[in-house]
């Protein structure tokens, strides 16, 4: 009875450190954060992007002990939903959000399907982050939506005004898919333009996304001989295809789009026909690059065996919503509390040498501050990489 008694006593001391030891070992609790966007299609390097970057970064934060918001540590969780860039899917996704309660949500990718889901965003407290470029998501009245990356309607200017000052660009002509986005970059690209006062030699010929001879598109619009083709809106599918085709015509000139690219589409699909071809880079170069953002492009490398540069700019959506969450806890659950901290909102840039800061900007375009401040990084394709043409920066 007296060893029996021994090793009950035992048995319950181990048992009662067991306990303990699984308490002191529990796993944060998880702040989950959304992301709607496309990932699959033409336009999937866009949204593939920022999924992988929103992973590669959670990875990180959770490997290293979480991220602390007010007194609690959080374990940050993704939870993805390709809308296959359809409207009605990119409301079904934020929909998915909306029931699991998530409040901060990166995406959607593209004009149609960020205004399809504002009003499931407005009606159930979500805040969202997507790369598009309409105004009126960003403008009284609306509130919820912030743009996470530099718009058309601000690079566009840099770079032609660049390409006027630098290259002597004098005409420039417009092509872009038949669909709203790309239409819409054309006509603001093209108000841009002749505001800076170039002549536009072509700005009406378009073409169906499932084209897969540009021959026939491009020759009317080659045979007015621009100094710069700007390919509006285009995706990575479709350029090399558009650049090859120019350049099999004869064009000699400058091509430019205002939306981010691949370098590796670039490479596999027009090879050195493509260098030359200036597009908006992600928001970091070696010289402005920190220690950060060099370990982020190497975690992000070793979780997926490549990068994207564009991944530059998309890491940055999550790191605004958690500092921003971080310098008022209360928003966790309330994006009221997020909208009015957003106006005095400053916090270090990790992602850029010296002393920049993370803070929102967007007041000359939107009246209000709705826009991550991320630099304007302009690229250029040259055998097989990008390089950086300029840096700017937008208000």
């Amino acid at each position: 009875m007296k060893r029996r008694s021994i090793f009950t006593a035992l048995s319950a001391a181990l048992v009662l450190a067991a306990a303990q030891g699984t308490v002191g070992l529990a796993a944060n609790p998880v702040l989950k954060v959304g992301f709607v966007g496309v990932t699959s299609g033409p336009a999937a390097a866009w949204g593939i992007s920022n999924q992988r970057s929103m992973e590669t970064r959670a990875a990180w934060i959770n490997e290293t002990g979480g991220y602390t918001i007010g007194d609690v540590t959080y374990d940050i969780e993704i939870v993805s939903f390709d809308d296959q860039k359809d409207p009605k899917r990119a409301i079904a996704g934020m929909e998915k959000m909306a029931q699991e309660g998530i409040h901060y949500v990166v995406g959607p990718n593209v004009d149609n399907g960020a205004a399809a889901v504002r009003p499931v965003a407005e009606a159930n407290g979500i805040m969202y982050f997507p790369y598009a470029f309409p105004k009126e998501l960003y403008m009284a009245p609306a509130s919820n939506a912030v743009l996470g990356m530099v718009a058309n309607y601000q690079s566009g200017p840099a770079i032609y005004k660049y390409l006027m000052e630098e290259k002597g660009v004098k005409t420039v002509a417009f092509i872009a898919a038949n669909e709203s986005d790309p239409l819409s970059q054309r006509d603001s690209g093209l108000a841009a333009a002749e505001a800076l006062g170039l002549e536009a030699v072509s700005a009406n010929v378009t073409y169906q996304v499932d084209t897969t001879d540009f021959t026939p598109v491009l020759t009317p619009v080659i045979r007015t001989r621009p100094d710069l083709l700007v390919l509006s809106g285009v995706s990575p599918a479709n350029a090399p295809q558009l650049i090859r085709s120019a350049r099999e015509l004869g064009y000699q000139g400058l091509i430019s789009t205002e939306t981010a690219q691949d370098a590796q589409v670039l490479r596999e699909g027009a090879g050195d026909l493509a260098n030359g071809f200036i597009s908006v880079g992600g928001a970091s170069t070696p010289e402005i690059a920190s220690d950060m953002m060099v370990e982020f492009v190497t975690r992000y490398t070793e979780m997926f065996g490549e990068y994207n540069d564009e991944s530059n700019t998309k890491v940055y959506a999550l790191e605004y919503i958690l500092a921003t969450l971080a310098a008022n806890p209360a928003a966790i659950e309330d994006v009221e509390e997020f909208k009015q901290t957003m106006d005095t909102f400053e916090a270090p840039n990790p992602y850029m040498k010296g002393d920049a800061m993370m803070r929102y900007v967007g007041m000359s375009s939107f009246g209000q501050r709705r826009q991550v401040a991320v630099p304007l990084v302009v690229n250029v394709f040259q055998d097989g990489e990008f390089e950086t043409l300029f840096v700017a920066e937008v208000d």
